[in-house]
């Protein structure tokens, strides 16, 4: 028995030990893998090659690029240890993205809104079947077709203004110990839920929704267990099939937007998780002082102050 459990125990160690190995090995070909995807953009870029787009489409998903991303990630950090300058512009680029890519999006509710009183106004009033817009080559649709795109509209302002909400402070917590807690942990919790929870979630829909989305955009239909040599064999066969089938007969018809959007969501989240961890070990390290430094929030104006933050 005892044999038995100091095997079990030196298992436990090798496998352990093999872990780390396997992971410093990847990070370290991360590095080279970044180098030679720069020295090499043809192989991955030139999409008149079909090989190429597969390539892309493997990589995209695939192990080398999360570490390549990675050793990023440890490459900035390092540098930013030393210089916070750097981490705070890394900051400010990563939160001005989320700003303006929500502040451009959130109109889409508007744009909702709108159309809406339009379906009501076409069906109940003057009863007609379409809408059409446009001069010379109309856009024209049923009914049915811009009733279904408002949950696009619906999907642009969850996927791509959820990380703009993070800026703005307008997300809902739960708060069981963080506001009794000091100022000093409260950063500590935000760091660790930055690495991990946001940072996780946003790499597990991107492996997941990656190939998800380039199922509806080309055939042979590519899939996260290929390898890629049996990729670039599908690539003799490939062309584009972009997904046009809607839910109903006279549905919202371009559903592959939806695929694109769960990808943009997951790159927007895992950019913001990376802000918000170098934002709270900035503000740790530089104290109370310093926190809200570089924070652009919206607001309503002078005056207006009771009211922000209820929205």
């Amino acid at each position: 028995m005892q044999e038995s459990g100091a095997a079990s125990f030196g298992q436990i160690l090798a496998a352990l030990g093999d872990g780390l190995v396997w992971f410093g090995h990847n990070i370290l070909m991360g590095f080279a893998n970044i180098a030679y995807a720069v020295t090499h953009p043809g192989l991955w870029l030139d999409w008149s090659n079909k090989e190429s787009i597969m390539r892309f489409v493997y990589y995209g998903g695939s192990v080398e690029f999360f570490f390549a991303v990675f050793a990023l990630f440890l490459t900035v950090t390092a540098i930013g240890l030393w210089k916070n300058s750097v981490l705070w512009g890394v900051v400010r680029l990563f939160e001005g993205i989320s700003n303006t890519v929500g502040r451009f999006f959130a109109w889409a509710g508007l744009l909702m809104v709108l159309q809406q009183i339009i379906i009501v106004f076409m069906q109940r009033i003057f009863t007609r079947p379409d809408i059409v817009f446009g001069f010379g080559v109309p856009l024209q649709f049923d009914i049915s077709w811009y009733a279904e795109e408002l949950k696009f509209y619906n999907a642009l302002i969850v996927a791509l203004c959820a990380t703009y909400t993070f800026v703005q402070g307008g997300h809902v917590r739960v708060d069981l110990v963080y506001a009794a807690v000091s100022y000093r942990k409260k950063k500590i919790i935000d760091m660790f839920g930055s690495i991990f929870f946001m940072m996780p979630m946003a790499v597990l829909v991107w492996m997941y929704g990656w190939y998800f989305m380039w199922r509806h955009l080309i055939v042979p239909k590519p899939s996260a267990s290929d390898t890629l040599e049996r990729l670039l064999l599908k690539s003799r066969a490939l062309r584009w099939n972009v997904e046009t089938i809607g839910f109903s007969p006279n549905g919202f018809t371009a559903y592959f937007l939806f695929k694109i959007l769960l990808v943009a969501f997951a790159g927007l989240v895992f950019m913001q998780a990376i802000a918000f961890f170098y934002r709270s070990y900035l503000e740790m390290k530089e104290g109370p002082e310093s926190e809200g430094k570089y924070l652009d929030r919206d607001t309503l104006g002078e005056g207006e102050e009771a009211y922000e933050g209820t929205h």
